[in-house]
């Protein structure tokens, strides 16, 4: 049975060169032009993977993203911007992107992080399972596995799916010096392609929801030139 992706986009020449290129690859591709009408393609096709363009009418795929994830739909979002702004990024992988690629961008390139993103999602889907979905505690914070939600007091932040795999793999190595290269391996699986650069930039999400992003981090620190701990 071949794997499904759903395409989001709304050029119908860049549209066209994706169908060709991943069916060329053995993969089954399903469309859709607006973002508008994406969770309802979504939930239709059953894709194991979305490309998603950030750029369509409708709805942004900001939105589209937040969506999806509000709805609990787990599989892996890879998000296609003409931006190469940093802050662009950082939204999209606040919202819950697993992965984004900057246009114009290289057909190796996108090849990689699709087969990257495909290959990670059952390891992380089982990791999460064989962790439990029993709660547990990161400072005053309260982290519950089953909503996907941080409390904080009165305070109730959602997570992504990868902040709270993040969040699972620091409270087990509490303590712990953790590098970089390590944190990526463990979350984002062995063959990602993208740069450390993206594990920082949810770490800032991650520490503002902690109340822990003042100018010294009292829970989760940066252990410069190699990655980051968690006070036990």
């Amino acid at each position: 049975m071949k794997t499904k992706i759903l395409l989001v986009e709304d050029d119908p020449h860049i549209l066209l060169g994706l169908e060709v290129l991943l069916k060329s690859e053995g993969y089954e591709v399903a469309s859709c032009p607006r973002g508008d009408q994406a969770l309802a393609a979504a939930a239709k096709q059953r894709p194991a993977l979305i490309v998603l363009d950030v750029m369509l009418p409708g709805a942004s795929g900001y939105d589209v993203c937040k969506q999806l994830r509000a709805k609990n739909w787990t599989g892996p979002i890879l998000m296609l911007t003409a931006k190469s702004q940093e802050i662009d990024k950082v939204i999209g992988l606040e919202l819950g992107a697993d992965d984004y690629v900057t246009k114009p961008f290289g057909v190796r390139e996108l090849l990689a992080r699709i087969q990257a993103a495909l290959r990670r999602a059952p390891a992380a889907a089982a990791k999460t399972e064989a962790q439990g979905e029993r709660a547990f505690e990161i400072g005053a914070a309260t982290i519950d596995p089953k909503t996907f939600q941080l409390k904080r007091g009165r305070v109730v932040e959602e997570l992504t799916a990868r902040e709270l795999k993040l969040l699972q793999f620091f409270h087990a190595h509490a303590g712990a010096v953790l590098s970089r290269e390590k944190l990526l391996n463990e979350v984002w699986g062995c063959h990602y392609y993208g740069t450390t650069r993206t594990l920082d930039q949810v770490i800032v999400q991650l520490r503002k929801k902690l109340g822990d992003s003042g100018g010294e981090p009292r829970l989760l620190l940066t252990i410069h030139g190699v990655g980051y701990k968690l006070l036990a």
